[in-house]
């Protein structure tokens, strides 16, 4: 990639786009394209269409998709298995009606299966059943995947998907309802300090064992493999560790100072008993990342003050 080449980040808005457009901006890039999803509606072929005919970027980051912890993936399955396909589908065919020289899809850990031998490899995909809670999701991304791979073989597009772990950072979504477990807690913890609650109730037991990794880094690494990783198939992409959430839990406690008890509600679902990536091959290409938990979190957290105040 030249600084000057258009490169567009679909999602730009969202924790992962904005770090990735942070990054580029800090390398130097200078004909960045974004569009917000009221100036731009990618479920929509006509519109998607449009834009890919009038701007012609040159890369293409697709960062963009409907996402949300385990009880909106629960709830909404048709709207995050239809808004997903529609965005992959109109993004990564009209990429290729228009000539992207290279094009990164980003999906996710949960497209392994629910019971795979851990840590996870690459090769794991598609050997057993998926999460039932967060399935539809699941599904969307792995077609994602997979299309990537048919438009290299057809006709020999430079689409390449990167599955990152679980992430956090800056921009994170912290819905009480609607959010993943780390924003969630913080949340939590943050509201019950401030309100001087004897105690915060976890969802679950607490055992299940969850890698975590800052958005920033992930950014550092999309950068990376743009600019080193020509192959099909698909590269995890994590820290390579990771920590129960009954730990996470008391992490985050200290770090914003809460005072009060933990209590796990477990009829509430676990998900997945461990997502673990295999990094080796990320690890191979020559990268790794660099922010550590504790870190990272309070970092999150300042931002997440940054949002409430």
């Amino acid at each position: 990639m030249n600084k000057n080449d258009k490169i567009y980040i679909a999602g730009h808005r969202g924790m992962v786009g904005s770090a990735i457009l942070r990054k580029l901006h800090t390398e130097g890039f200078t004909n960045l394209l974004t569009r917000t999803s009221a100036e731009l509606d990618l479920r929509n072929q006509a519109q998607v269409t449009r834009f890919f005919e009038l701007e012609k970027p040159k890369y293409v980051f697709l960062a963009a998709a409907k996402v949300g912890g385990i009880i909106a993936n629960n709830t909404y399955r048709a709207d995050f298995l239809y808004e997903n396909l529609q965005i992959q589908n109109n993004v990564i065919h009209a990429s290729y009606l228009n000539g992207v020289n290279k094009l990164m899809f980003l999906g996710s850990s949960c497209i392994y299966p629910k019971l795979a031998s851990q840590p996870l490899k690459e090769d794991y995909l598609l050997t057993g059943l998926l999460e039932p809670t967060n399935e539809p999701y699941a599904i969307a991304k792995i077609a994602g995947i997979k299309m990537c791979d048919a438009y290299r073989s057809q006709y020999g597009c430079n689409y390449i998907s990167v599955m990152p772990t679980n992430l956090y950072g800056y921009n994170d979504n912290y819905h009480p309802e609607n959010s993943h477990v780390l924003p969630a807690l913080i949340r939590r913890f943050h509201e019950a300090k401030t309100q001087g609650a004897p105690h915060v109730t976890i969802w679950g037991t607490g055992s299940p064992m969850r890698e975590f990794l800052f958005a920033d880094d992930l950014a550092q690494a999309c950068y990376y493999l743009m600019l080193h990783y020509d192959s099909q198939g698909l590269v995890n992409i994590g820290t390579g560790t990771d920590i129960s959430i009954k730990d996470l839990a008391l992490l985050i406690k200290e770090i914003i100072q809460y005072q009060g008890e933990l209590k796990f509600d477990t009829s509430k679902p676990d998900g997945t008993p461990r997502k673990l990536m295999d990094i080796s091959k990320l690890s191979a290409l020559g990268w790794q990342a660099t922010t550590q938990l504790k870190d990272g979190i309070a970092l999150a957290y300042q931002d997440f003050l940054s949002k409430v105040q």
